[in-house]
Parts: structure tokens; C-alpha cells; sequence
């Protein structure tokens, strides 16, 4: 089992930043894939960024390329998403999802059916 928890959420003004974190517990951190979705209310959950197991390689959707960066510090059992240059549309809930098995240490999965383990959300409003 991993437990995950994010946290840095918050209203902004479009235009600004926020960084948000993922805490894991529970498996070996650096094993597991790491991706970062987004649901607004009545539309479906979306894959915003994720970030490989072991060999570090990333993928984002088109429209937080260049402004989103997704990381993780293995040794914090943590892991990131940068948010710069913020718009209106950027806002809804946040929510980190891991997966920790044996897939291929280059591969960065982007369906919500490929986790295996999700957080709470943290909510990010961008309005001025």
C-alpha cells in the first residue's frame, strides 16, 4: 500500500505560481511512477504531468507545457508540480497518483486506470 498526500493548493491570481507536493509512504518512492491529474467539477479527471520510475523522464499534456514542471526527491519520499503562469482555466482539484509495479523504468503512464494509488486533491483557484 502507498499512502499519498498533497498539499499546496490555494487561490492565485492569474499569472502567478504555485507548487504543489505529494508525500508518499508506504512502498519504496523511487520505484513508483508518479503523475499528476486535475478534475473539474462534472467533466472527467485529467493527466496534467507525470514523471517516470528510476530513469527520470517526464510527459505533460499540451496545454501546461512550458508552464507546469513535474520532480520528486526520492530521498523526501516526495514529489512536485511547479505551476508558473497560472490562467482561470488551470483551476480545479489537483490530485497525485502513484504506481509502484515493475513497468518499464522509462515509461511515463498517463490513464487514471494505470495508477494504482491516489491522494486527496488539494483545490487550486486561479482568479484574480
Amino acid at each position: 500500500q502507498v499512502q499519498l498526500v498533497e498539499s499546496g493548493g490555494g487561490l492565485v491570481q492569474p499569472g502567478g505560481s504555485l507548487r504543489l507536493s505529494c508525500a508518499a509512504s508506504g512502498r519504496t518512492f523511487s520505484n513508483c511512477a508518479m503523475g499528476w491529474f486535475r478534475q473539474v467539477l462534472g467533466k472527467e479527471r485529467e493527466f496534467v504531468a507525470g514523471i517516470s520510475r528510476i530513469i527520470v523522464t517526464t510527459y505533460y499534456t499540451d496545454s501546461v507545457k512550458g508552464r507546469f514542471t513535474i520532480s520528486r526527491d526520492n530521498a523526501k519520499n516526495t514529489g512536485y508540480l511547479q505551476m508558473n503562469t497560472l490562467k482561470p482555466e488551470d483551476t480545479a482539484v489537483y490530485y497525485c497518483a502513484s504506481v509502484c509495479r515493475p513497468i518499464s523504468t522509462w515509461y511515463v503512464p498517463k490513464a487514471s486506470e494505470e495508477y494504482d494509488y491516489w491522494g486527496q486533491g488539494t483545490q487550486v483557484t486561479v482568479s484574480s
